[in-house]
């Protein structure tokens, strides 16, 4: 009995070490794959890459990662997160072009509405699991797309067009290209950050849990819907985050970001990157947006050619390409 004790306590005490060392290993890639992609972002309109171009690509990034915080971690599959960034959009519009919100306070209304919004629906859809979570979500967007479609101050189908893009603080003039580049560069890159600590804190680590096996964690004291409410909820606010980003960028909040269609594409986003994984979704969302932005010629054959991309992906990439570069490295991304 001593000895079979002693066996696994000197099991345990070997592995210990290497567990360590796999982690300072996979800390040190990730230290390395933020320095590159930060070094990226700076330095591509300086390389002459459209900055208009790379801010929307920021912004849809930050949009794919708050949903992979809610399916990778927390393997929930919404196919409603569309109302969240449409929402805030329309929220940080309607903000700075009728209240006169400076474009901080603007984006900061947008994240609350939006996580207002992931608040009262998760506590209608969070009860339910696989597929019939997912069709409550839909349900619940498409509620919005037309209450948004409807309202007055939306503005129907024309949106709400000619924001201002204001001055940050109230100093800096966002109207300046390279000015608006570096509020949405901080703001991805706060985003992201926040969706990383978010991740690796414990409160990660019991998400997880739950999505591996949640009658376990249940079984251990753990309140599954009431982590996964919260995980909804933070995943509503961050891409609420990215939705009023995108309304001041572009100066316009459209039906187009509420619709069904959006909820669609951050789910190829997620996928394509790679679920689970800290960067996938980045690199998802910046092979969508380029797609779209240069086949745009090709009209509605863009779907055709993502849904052609997404099966391939599917078969020959089962984790997406930054799961598969991670397992190929044997380091996860």
């Amino acid at each position: 009995m001593s000895t079979a004790a002693s066996s696994s306590s000197q099991g345990t005490t070997e592995a210990a070490p290497a567990t360590r060392k796999r982690e300072r290993a996979t800390a040190r890639a990730h230290r390395i794959a933020f320095a590159i992609m930060l070094a990226a972002l700076i330095g591509a309109p300086l390389l002459g890459v459209y900055p208009v171009f790379m801010m929307k690509v920021m912004c849809f990034a930050l949009f794919a990662c708050a949903f992979n915080l809610l399916l990778g971690y927390g393997g929930l599959l919404s196919f409603g997160h569309a109302m969240f960034i449409g929402s805030a959009g329309y929220a940080a519009a309607h903000s700075a072009k009728v209240w006169g919100f400076t474009p901080e306070l603007a984006v900061l209304f947008a994240a609350l509405c939006a996580g207002a919004l992931g608040w009262l629906t998760g506590l209608l859809a969070i009860r339910r699991q696989g597929i019939y979570f997912a069709m409550i979500t839909l349900a619940l967007a498409q509620m919005v797309f037309f209450f948004s479609l409807q309202a007055p101050f939306t503005g129907g189908e024309d949106g709400i067009q000619a924001v201002p893009r204001g001055r940050l603080f109230g100093l800096v003039d966002l109207s300046q290209p390279m000015a608006m580049y570096a509020f949405v560069l901080v703001i991805f890159v706060a985003g992201f950050a926040l969706i990383y600590r978010i991740v690796h804190s414990p409160f990660g680590q019991v998400l997880q849990a739950i999505r591996e096996n949640e009658p376990r964690a249940i079984s251990l004291g753990y309140d599954a819907d009431r982590f996964k409410h919260r995980a909804f909820v933070l995943s509503a606010a961050l891409a609420g985050v990215a939705g009023g980003t995108k309304a001041i960028l572009f100066q316009l909040a459209s039906l187009t970001d509420v619709h069904w269609s959006m909820s669609g594409e951050v789910v190829l986003m997620t996928l394509l990157g790679g679920m689970g994984t800290i960067f996938g979704p980045v690199v998802g969302a910046a092979v969508i947006v380029t797609m779209q932005n240069y086949l745009a010629e090709l009209g509605a054959w863009v779907t055709v050619v993502q849904g052609a991309i997404f099966v391939v992906c599917v078969l020959a990439f089962r984790r997406g390409i930054i799961g598969e570069l991670g397992h190929w490295l044997k380091k996860p991304l």
